[in-house]
């Protein structure tokens, strides 16, 4: 990809900040991380009947809302940075959960001695399909892993960014390449279980998944892979290929006349956005212990849109935000009031369009906006 050199004058980018800088969002996000991986495990691990303790259950919840942290920091890479609002991102999250789906189905198959997974016995299935080579094997399973969305991430952005397909149209599309998707994944004949998925898993390198050690060990791998992704995209965004992106976001034709190339741009964002997702959806599924067709349904991938808003599109630390916090309200609020969720969504989503346009992350730089404005008038 070869770039114009660094004289030619873009739309403001990454508002003046230094491309090394460290901000306090940065800090504050790396210190929760670091709490978390370590302070949530050994609270975990105090005795019972310590008023302290976190039950058990809760490593595999919050083991949860991190993969949905890194589905939603793709998101928020692809949309914040670039511009294209997917509403399909929930098809290489489910990738990569099928991709590791399969691994632990073949795992479980040669622990009981068997030639083929639990369902396809149990359909007469008589040999592996092609597409099942190799999933045994721990590296061909993350190849899959990261090689499957990606590839798909590929094809439909190559030919929609070189066709000029944007906005709305992207999304349309976006949305419909997740619902087709959701049908083939629910046909039995593709070979993933038909609607009831992938499930009933066992083993994970030789470890079972039922063992407390193991889910804190997934757990862990999982917030080392929040935290790796967070700063790869922290750094791309603080290149001049994330000075590039915003340009494309902000006056897209404009760059183009300039002789970037903007599809291309845009191509390197999208697959790596689709492997970020991919590979959360894959740590997502032994702590879930299912995958199945719900996964590419297409209102989850709305809801991940919504995440990002409500975190803070433009930023990476906002869509981290979001997911958490819409996640743990719909936690609490399904538990309670099953039937209000979606109401309370689509007046969160309402309220932070209103109220907050650049989102939870952006609440303390408004308030410090305001404050240091108020402290400016006052000594006028």
């Amino acid at each position: 990809m070869t770039l114009k050199p660094a004289s030619t004058r873009l739309p403001a980018a990454g508002v003046g900040r230094l491309p090394g800088r460290v901000t306090r969002a940065d800090l504050a996000l790396l210190a929760l991380l670091l709490f978390v991986l370590f302070g949530v495990p050994a609270l975990n691990l105090l005795p019972d009947g310590s008023a302290l303790r976190l039950p058990d259950y809760m490593i595999g919840v919050l083991g949860k809302f991190w993969c949905f942290a890194m589905l939603a920091l793709a998101h928020g890479l692809l949309w914040g940075y670039a511009g294209p609002l997917s509403l399909g991102h929930g098809a290489f999250f489910g990738l990569g959960g099928y991709c590791m789906g399969m691994y632990l189905a073949q795992q479980k198959a040669i622990s009981a001695g068997n030639q083929l997974p639990e369902f396809m016995v149990f359909l007469n299935w008589d040999h592996l399909p092609w597409w099942w080579t190799g999933t045994e094997l721990f590296p061909v399973a993350l190849l899959f892993i990261l090689g499957v969305p990606g590839l798909l991430a590929f094809v439909f952005g190559y030919f929609t960014f070189r066709s000029r397909i944007s906005g709305v149209y992207f999304s349309i599309i976006s949305q419909a390449m997740v619902f087709a998707l959701m049908l083939a994944f629910s046909r039995s004949e593709l070979g993933f279980g038909g609607k009831t998925g992938l499930t009933n898993f066992s083993q994970i390198l030789g470890f079972s998944v039922a063992d407390q050690g193991t889910r804190i060990g997934i757990y862990m791998v999982t917030v080392l892979a929040l935290a790796g992704s967070y700063l790869l995209c922290r750094w791309i965004v603080r290149s001049k290929l994330g000075q590039v992106l915003i340009a494309i976001r902000e006056a897209e034709e404009r760059v183009r006349f300039l002789g970037y190339p903007a599809d291309r741009v845009k191509l390197f964002v999208f697959v790596l956005s689709a492997m970020i997702a991919g590979l959360g959806g894959a740590l997502y599924v032994p702590q879930a212990g299912i995958i199945n067709p719900s996964e590419f349904e297409p209102a989850q991938s709305i809801e991940v849109a919504a995440w990002v808003a409500v975190g803070g599109r433009g930023t990476l630390v906002g869509p981290i935000l979001g997911a958490l916090g819409v996640n743990a309200a719909k936690s609490w609020l399904t538990g309670v009031a099953p039937e209000l969720w979606l109401f309370f969504l689509g007046a969160l989503f309402i309220a932070v369009t209103l109220f907050l346009p650049k989102g939870l992350a952006g609440v303390w730089p408004q308030i410090r906006a305001s404050l240091a404005k108020q402290r400016g008038g006052g000594h006028g």
